[in-house]
């Protein structure tokens, strides 16, 4: 049985949607904790468990960011997590498509992620170190954020999909 701890020191959570139909702006998440339990250095068949602060949201814009916290968008107060359980797993050469149930506002909806296996190394201090890239999307009306401002130009503030990379580093220990 292999134990993962996650090094939240070389992790991060990032997302970008559409703004003004023109431009992405980018944002992560800063608090957030991956579990996952597996039966080898490999996410096939492991129980893979994601918890997001949804007030740890940073923007680079603190009023764009209470206003994602607000109850227009995630109701950081009411929703304090966006959670991913990983349901089954398909290995693709040295990459994985997972699949899981994400909750967001309260709302959970299925989706598949591409993970990427970015290595095994040891560390200067003898750590053993494994890395993962998982991308995917999301519609976000389908949980809830439902929240958009029309243009005088037409088209709409934010755009509905949201594309999203974790880059996460796991310590491996047996």
């Amino acid at each position: 049985m292999a134990n993962w701890s996650l090094d939240k020191a070389h992790s991060e959570i990032e997302f970008k949607v559409k703004h003004m139909m023109i431009t992405n702006v980018k944002g992560q998440f800063q608090d957030f904790d991956v579990t996952i339990d597996s039966e080898s250095n490999h996410l096939e068949n492991a129980k893979i468990d994601l918890t997001i602060k949804t007030a740890s949201i940073n923007t680079k814009n603190e009023q764009r960011d209470e206003h994602l916290r607000s109850s227009d968008f995630f109701d950081a107060s009411a929703h304090p997590e966006i959670t991913f359980h990983a349901t089954s797993s398909t290995k693709d050469g040295d990459d994985i498509k997972l699949k899981g149930d994400l909750t967001i506002k309260g709302v959970t909806k299925s989706i598949t992620v591409d993970v990427e296996f970015g290595g095994l190394a040891k560390d200067p201090w003898g750590n053993e170190k494994i890395g993962y890239t998982a991308t995917g999307k999301i519609n976000r009306q389908d949980f809830g954020l439902t929240w958009n401002a029309a243009l005088e130009t037409g088209g709409l503030m934010v755009s509905d999909e949201v594309k999203f990379q974790a880059d996460l580093q796991f310590i491996v220990t047996k």
